[in-house]
């Protein structure tokens, strides 16, 4: 099957109502007989709420931990949006950073990409799985632990993704 990306960010995603209304936006695209890979953002407001209480509870910076907290956003939207799209009939599953793998840098705050490998995700495809809800901004470095790509990088994961997997569209 043709394989598309579609990106929302973190306005379209900004509450549970929204949440539904993109997945009904990623169902019409699987009707259309897509297999479709759902990169997401935190919902509005959340990546700056963890950045605040990462502040409030140290004055000792530690980016490892820093990214590990802020990736968090992203991975609770992931979720929900697998979650919604299961209720509504399609077979969904979400994908954290480590999870894909997306291997990056060890910079953290600011990482690159370095592989995004097909195999994990082609094989749910293969076992009849129609979407992959990934969650944008964070992969892994190679010493295993999450990184996060810095502002604007859901959108740079979204594209990404679409060149690893040859995807017919990136919306």
């Amino acid at each position: 099957m043709p394989i598309l990306v579609m990106k929302f960010g973190g306005t379209s995603v900004a509450d549970l109502d929204r949440i539904a209304n993109a997945a009904e936006k990623v169902k019409r695209e699987v009707e259309r007989g897509y297999d479709v890979i759902v990169i997401v953002s935190a919902m509005a407001g959340k990546t700056n709420e963890l950045v605040k209480w990462v502040n409030e509870t140290s004055g000792f910076y530690d980016a490892r931990e820093y990214d590990a907290v802020v990736a968090s956003g992203e991975n609770v939207t992931a979720g929900l949006m697998a979650l919604r799209l299961q209720e509504m009939g399609v077979s969904a599953r979400s994908w954290q950073g480590w999870q894909v793998p997306i291997n990056t840098t060890s910079q953290h705050g600011s990482a690159r990409f370095v592989s995004i490998p097909r195999e994990h995700i082609d094989a749910k495809f293969a076992e009849g799985f129609r979407v992959a809800v990934v969650a944008g901004f964070q992969g892994v470095s190679a010493e295993g632990r999450i990184t996060t790509l810095g502002r604007g990088g859901s959108d740079t994961t979204a594209v990404a993704f679409a060149a690893a997997f040859d995807a017919e569209r990136c919306d």
